[in-house]
């Protein structure tokens, strides 16, 4: 029988696996968060899901009755909730509104379906001014006190239609593009001071936003109305479902918190697949 090879000393055992870091639990208690868009579908979902995690979330809209609805909802929640009626074409009061806030949540607006050729041009001014120029001054009322104190979360909810254009969408695509950039500018200026800023990115939403916009797609199709969901909502979906407000504001959620601390001047995307094509 021939002799065993021999293949040194015994390698030293394997160090074993570290265990993974466990779940940190969110407390934004002492954190001032505002919300814009808040009466209702996304807002209404992140304003209660700050508040479940402890923050004084100013709860902003124009639809005073929506804003009384949140804020019954949030009573017995760790965090608060302060609705402020205030319509964002006001970009005074807007900028105003945001100052001595930690985290702010770019949230509203609304949406036109039409061709080009027929898109309202005072429509168009008014989509690019609720939803491109008020971040913008609410971004810049926010800045200085989060830089004062070392640390800021801007979450701008941004749309699958920030990455993708559609037909009929002119001014809705146009706001969210922008809004991308300007997002991406925040995150490069903030980063020394603490700030973090970054889109959020969801195909269609449950929401009043989308159900009234399947009259106005049914008539630029040339569709009936039951077929818009389907054939044109989520034509390019790999998962043929609506996503909820409640995902959504799970995922902002992750980016107020500690594990999304080096997560800045992206967007995370909620598209069921859309942008994988």
């Amino acid at each position: 029988m021939s002799a065993p090879i021999s293949t040194g000393p015994a390698p030293d055992p394997a160090p074993a696996p570290r265990p993974a870091p466990g779940s940190v639990p969110l407390d934004l208690s002492g954190r001032t968060a505002l919300v814009t868009g808040a009466a209702g579908g996304i807002g209404r979902a992140c304003a209660l899901r700050l508040a479940a995690a402890g923050a004084l979330v100013r709860a902003v809209d124009r639809a005073a009755g929506g804003l009384d609805e949140l804020t019954e909802a949030a009573r017995g929640l760790p965090g608060r909730v302060e609705p402020r009626l205030l319509d964002l074409t006001d970009l005074d009061a807007a900028e105003a509104a945001a100052a001595g806030t930690d985290i702010l949540v770019n949230n509203a607006g609304l949406q036109l379906v039409r061709p080009l050729e027929e898109f309202p041009p005072d429509v168009f001014h008014t989509v690019l001014t609720v939803m491109l120029e008020a971040p913008f001054r609410l971004i810049r009322g926010a800045l200085p006190g989060m830089y004062a104190h070392g640390w800021g979360r801007i979450v701008n909810i941004s749309s699958v239609h920030g990455l993708r254009a559609s037909p009929f969408k002119s001014a809705y695509v146009a706001a969210k593009h922008g809004l991308e950039g300007l997002s991406k500018t925040a995150a490069l200026e903030g980063a020394p001071h603490g700030v973090t800023s970054n889109c959020v990115n969801p195909g269609y939403v449950r929401t009043p936003l989308v159900e009234r916009q399947i009259a106005d797609q049914a008539a630029a199709h040339g569709i009936p109305a039951e077929r818009v969901l389907t054939e044109v909502l989520l034509k390019d979906s790999a998962l043929k479902r609506l996503i909820e407000p409640e995902e959504v504001a799970d995922a902002v959620l992750y980016l107020c918190g500690p594990q999304a601390s080096f997560v800045t001047g992206t967007s995370l995307v909620l598209d069921g697949g859309w942008t994988a094509h």
